[in-house]
């Protein structure tokens, strides 16, 4: 066989090799009902591995699952480690600054304060309080620059872990996304409560990627753009957020 036509065969292959390679996904895990791990399988489960798998099956993608704490889900992204991160992730320009986003899956959600219950505190003048957030998210950068100079704002590597903090009585705060929230109240048996402003942030939650992979960002907003149309988006939606019932979130919008 000709070297020019050896040479063919070989890079043929390489592309094909390079195109089966499954396409990683990563997730943190441990924000329901976003992402969670599932006692039973001890696998990842949730809203964004549901909306994952449907993404992979239309899009014919390969995909496996990881989990990664949430401090290192970025860098370990530009690091290579995986190929895209769906983990209750903000689309913010500060974040636009090292990674891309595709076009949002969840339309932005207003964050909300959380209490134990029976605690009165005034926002417009808040002081001398004990606030918790998960370290970095749009909420941690809100407060600290909102109540960070008369409060303490303490970090956390999970926002499971600054409500087991709340519920201690060691932080008078905190502050999350609203469907984190809403379940966590529901599921107190009333000890906490949602209280204060809702909050704004953010442009939505997508799925982070490195700048360098745009033909995966543009295969994934193409699927979820079809998603939107034909109303499978807003059915996992009220799946699992059923507070944002009755929708239609995206169907026709």
């Amino acid at each position: 066989m000709p070297k020019f036509l050896l040479a063919a065969a070989a890079l043929a292959l390489l592309a094909s090799t390079a195109a089966a390679a499954p396409v990683r996904l990563a997730t943190e895990g441990a924000y329901a009902p976003y992402n969670f791990i599932d006692e039973a399988s001890g696998k990842p489960a949730g809203f964004e591995i549901d909306l994952g798998n449907e993404l992979c099956k239309r899009a014919g993608l390969e995909c496996t699952w990881q989990t990664n704490d949430w401090d290192s889900i970025i860098p370990n992204l530009v690091a290579g480690n995986y190929d895209a991160i769906m983990a209750g992730m903000s689309i913010t320009d500060e974040r636009k600054q090292t990674i891309d986003f595709t076009q949002n899956y969840l339309p932005p959600d207003p964050s909300y304060y959380i209490v134990r219950s029976g605690t009165a505190l005034d926002f417009a003048a808040l002081s001398g309080k004990n606030i918790g957030v998960q370290g970095g998210t749009i909420q941690a950068g809100y407060v600290q620059e909102t109540f960070g100079g008369s409060n303490t704002v303490k970090s956390y590597g999970t926002a499971d872990q600054a409500l087991a903090d709340l519920n201690a009585g060691n932080l008078d705060v905190i502050l999350a996304d609203a469907s984190y929230v809403n379940d966590v109240v529901a599921g107190s048996g009333g000890a906490v409560e949602k209280t204060g402003p809702e909050v704004k942030l953010g442009n939505g939650i997508g799925i982070g990627l490195r700048k360098s992979d745009e033909e995966l960002k543009q295969k994934l907003n193409a699927t979820i753009d079809e998603m939107k149309k034909d109303g499978s988006l807003d059915a996992l939606i009220i799946k699992w957020f059923p507070d944002k019932a009755p929708g239609p979130i995206f169907a026709g919008g």
